[in-house]
């Protein structure tokens, strides 16, 4: 038997590490990267889905009753109110426990709340006289009903509570390094080439504008909710009890939830509120990207170092590196995020008539496109703070390139022809003689600026002129951040 058979079979007959306890997670956000995306599990988990579901069940109980929408039934009392609420509060290990105990005989994860609530209410209003209560969890409502609102608040809230405070933390970096490197003179490149200088400050405040643009976008969404039956007709609702006002109180309680109500729905709330958020949030995980990319090209060309808090090994073999890590990493984590979004966006839009389960499965990975977005934040975050400007390294650059002065020489000629000053003709055909291909350094272009028969002015003026002076307002447009 070879080597390699050896060793594969050796490996075939190891430990399953499915059995190791505790359980080891199959996916880097649940391992590797938990630290980092954990909040979000108070937001967007299987538990937190539950919870989210007894949290709808419980105050559609306590308004149908507090609006005595079914004659005869009796309001709760505050104490009972708060004891209900209190199930939601105090929910953790064990009622996850119970609620799996529960669902593994239902097979039906919202049957399996139902069921969980009855029994908490048995305690918390236990009278006979009180046993018609438990009839009213659940009560009108197919499981859209509870799970469209529980998206809802959920997603809502791990948007407010968790991704818009670490991405504003971000931008809110990002923007005090714009500010800080406003007036360092940077050789700016389009197409890869040496391009019209600028600065540090500016370029980077033109990512900061455009990620803080899309926070207002992501801080300004939308969520939607409905309650209104099985195919949106409030059908159920009528037979039971027609002489409610079924709309004002399936409004009255989406807006209670602080969602936005949606009068028009099938079975489904009609998820457009999600693919328009997740497509807000890609758009920004996109545009951070382009700072990835942007941050670790000016660390290849040495105009960042990479030095604080930067305890870290580069290369496992070249001692000197300390390679761009963090936004390597972001970079991979926006592409996995952006995947699941733009996948999201595009499917939960679609349902077959007037229902069918692809979005319930679609739905159970909005926490993977969180997660992967966060991580990419995180990281990028992390390696803006171990960066230090080199502006040596951008002014030599800068030195090198006195072609890049060929623009303002032409353009001053331009105008000057433009006011009939003679002898400024084809001012573009001349300095591309003069530059193209070719590097020039200060002696060159002030002998070809002084030979143009300029006006005094101009001449001194463009003389003067260094590629590290050759800025515009590029140090005063950051004044445009918030």
């Amino acid at each position: 038997m070879s080597s390699t058979t050896d060793a594969g079979s050796g490996l075939s007959r190891a430990t399953s590490l499915a059995d190791v306890d505790p359980q080891i997670a199959l996916g880097a956000l649940d391992g590797r990267y938990r630290g980092v995306v954990a909040p979000l599990v108070d937001h967007l988990s299987e538990p937190a889905l539950n919870r989210a579901r007894v949290h709808v069940e419980i105050e559609w109980l306590i308004h149908l009753t507090e609006r005595e929408v079914v004659p005869g039934v009796r309001r709760l009392t505050d104490t009972e109110k708060a004891a209900l609420r209190e199930v939601v509060a105090s929910f953790g290990a064990a009622e996850i426990t119970e609620l799996g105990d529960i669902e593994r005989v239902t097979l039906h994860d919202v049957k399996a709340v139902e069921y969980f609530l009855k029994t908490r209410l048995r305690d918390i209003a236990p009278v006979d006289e009180d046993a018609g209560l438990a009839e009213l969890i659940h009560f009108c409502c197919t499981s859209e009903d509870i799970n469209n609102l529980s998206y809802a608040v959920m997603v809502r809230g791990a948007v407010r509570d968790v991704w818009l405070p670490r991405a504003d933390a971000l931008v809110a970096k990002l923007t005090e390094m714009a500010r800080e490197l406003a007036e360092v003179p940077l050789l700016a490149h389009t197409h890869g080439q040496p391009a019209t200088p600028t600065t540090m400050g500016k370029e980077l405040a033109v990512l900061a504008w455009r990620l803080r643009r899309q926070l207002r976008r992501i801080e300004d969404a939308e969520f939607l909710g409905k309650l209104n039956g099985a195919t949106g007709t409030y059908g159920a609702h009528l037979a039971a009890v027609p002489g409610a006002d079924w709309e004002d109180v399936s409004r009255s309680f989406v807006e209670h939830l602080g969602l936005t109500w949606n009068p028009l729905t099938t079975q489904i709330e009609s998820h457009d509120w999600q693919a328009e958020l997740y497509a807000d949030l890609a758009r920004f995980n996109r545009v951070l990207h382009n700072m990835c990319t942007d941050v670790w090209s000016y660390i290849s060309m040495g105009y960042f170092a990479q030095v604080r808090g930067q305890g870290t090994v580069g290369s496992s073999t070249m001692p000197h590196k300390v390679n761009p890590i963090r936004f390597e990493n972001a970079e991979a984590n926006l592409e996995v995020s952006n995947a699941l979004l733009d996948v999201l966006s595009a499917t939960l839009v679609q349902s077959r008539l007037q229902r069918d389960l692809t979005d319930s499965s679609m739905q159970r990975n909005i926490g993977s496109a969180f997660g992967h977005s966060l991580l990419a934040i995180d990281n990028a975050h992390r390696g803006l703070d171990g960066l230090d400007a080199v502006p040596a390294t951008m002014a030599a650059d800068l030195d090198g390139n006195w072609e890049v002065l060929g623009e303002a020489v032409q353009s001053a000629m331009r105008a000057l022809g433009a006011q009939g000053v003679p002898g400024m003709e084809e001012p573009y055909e001349r300095l591309k003689e003069l530059t193209r291909g070719r590097r020039i350094g200060q002696d060159d272009l002030v002998t070809f600026v002084r030979g143009l028969g300029l006006p005094t002015e101009v001449e001194e003026r463009l003389a003067a002129m260094t590629p590290a002076t050759y800025v515009g307002l590029a140090p005063e447009l950051v004044r445009h951040l918030p």
